[in-house]
């Protein structure tokens, strides 16, 4: 009897770790494109970081950025980013001629210029003057990392204007594919998520407003399912003054910080999460940090605004949180963006 019970015990205890091993077991990465207005308010910055630390993490595979920010800073900022989380050989494409938020900022070139107390440079690692980068046009980026991933495996995260994916949409074949650029979308691209719109309020939002022609090219014709993160989400969820003056402070200088610092005034303050939640749906889509909507269309008028209609065979779908959600978002955001390299 005290051997049955002993080999009982034994059995018990393998096949407990078989279930754990096969509960633990990672997934393959997701496969992300960011897609941002990089310098027009500090949440993009949030999410960069947010990706580079997933990516180091093994959750996702980083496969490009892309900028809607017409601003000569925007693509050596990402850059000294990601050098920063020792990511360097992201793809940047930067958007040409489209006249769209051409500004510095309140951070670009503060930051890529910024001076110690000794007047030395604050960010090293990232030279600016001596920058050999190759910086690819947007849309060309988009279709050469496109066709080589496998089907229906990429996941787009748009949290600024939808000018690339809208010229994406209207491109033709090339050197990378025979395969338009909407007939690309539609074989590669397994959903497209969009900080865009405004689904409880009449409000025109920022995303949207900056190029109407473009977002409404892009909720009417985009071939794949859309989730979309409205204004109101991001902002009843908030990056705290706490958590950057504590959290940030394995370095001397931290360049999200000292941009926080630069683009609020004071760390003394709150950030909006608008775009932190697009990147956190689009790497974990099943951890249930948000509710959706029944499928719909998205719509945009001619004036900016944003409307949902339910229907049975929509593609689109919004955002929606309930307190305990909100909550456990911000723990989330504030690990995901502060964790150490």
């Amino acid at each position: 009897m005290y051997k049955i019970s002993i080999y009982l015990s034994l059995f018990l205890v393998v096949g407990l770790c078989a279930v754990n091993s096969s509960d633990v077991q990672a997934k393959d990465p997701v496969k992300i494109i960011y897609d941002t207005d990089m310098g027009n308010d500090i949440d993009d910055v949030f999410a960069l970081t947010m990706l580079n630390n997933l990516h180091k993490r093994g959750e996702l595979d980083f496969l490009a950025i892309t900028i809607t920010k017409d601003n000569k800073y925007a693509a050596p900022y990402c850059q000294m980013i990601d050098t920063f989380y020792q990511n360097p050989n992201v793809p940047i494409g930067i958007v040409k001629e489209s006249g769209v938020t051409t500004d510095d900022g309140k951070y670009l070139r503060q930051s890529l210029e910024a001076k110690d107390e000794n007047g030395a440079p604050m960010f090293p690692f990232f030279d600016l003057a001596n920058d050999k980068t190759k910086y690819y046009e947007a849309t060309e980026l988009l279709r050469k990392t496109l066709a080589e991933q496998e089907d229906n495996s990429v996941v787009i995260a748009q949290v600024g204007f939808s000018t690339n994916l809208a010229r994406l949409l209207d491109s033709p074949a090339d050197k990378y594919s025979p395969l338009t650029g909407r007939e690309l979308a539609a074989k590669k691209v397994k959903y497209l998520v969009a900080m865009a719109g405004n689904f409880v309020e009449r409000h025109k939002e920022y995303n949207i407003v900056n190029d109407v022609p473009a977002a409404q090219k892009v909720f009417s014709e985009w071939p794949t399912p859309i989730y979309a993160s409205g204004f109101e989400v991001g902002r009843e969820i908030h990056m705290t003054g706490a958590t950057m003056k504590n959290d940030y402070n394995y370095v001397k200088h931290h360049p999200v910080k000292e941009a926080f610092k630069y683009y609020r005034g004071t760390l003394d303050s709150e950030q909006c999460t608008w775009d932190l939640t697009t990147v956190l749906f689009a790497a974990r889509q099943d951890r249930g940090y948000f509710d959706l909507t029944e499928p719909g269309e998205i719509t945009v008028d001619q004036e900016g605004y944003t409307t949902f209609e339910a229907k049975p065979d929509g593609k689109a779908k919004y955002f929606k949180v309930n307190r305990e959600q909100i909550v456990r978002i911000q723990e989330a955001f504030e690990w995901l963006c502060s964790e150490k390299l």
